[in-house]
């Protein structure tokens, strides 16, 4: 099980960054992630692997002017 924005989901093993962001729906462009409190650069996102327990916080970056 991970923790996805606070919600408990089925973990199933070998998950990327990437896959997770995909398999939730997540398409905005400007995101950013942190799993148990640390960054995740997005150049990494498809090599960063997600491991069973973890906290997965996905945060919109909104511009405006």
């Amino acid at each position: 099980m991970i923790t996805v924005n606070g919600e408990n989901v089925e973990y199933k093993g070998s998950l990327t960054v990437f896959d997770m962001l995909e398999k939730r729906g997540f398409v905005f462009p400007l995101l950013i992630v942190r799993i148990n409190g640390k960054l995740v650069s997005r150049d990494s996102y498809k090599k960063t692997p997600i491991s069973d327990e973890d906290r997965i916080d996905v945060i919109h970056m909104m511009s405006g002017g």
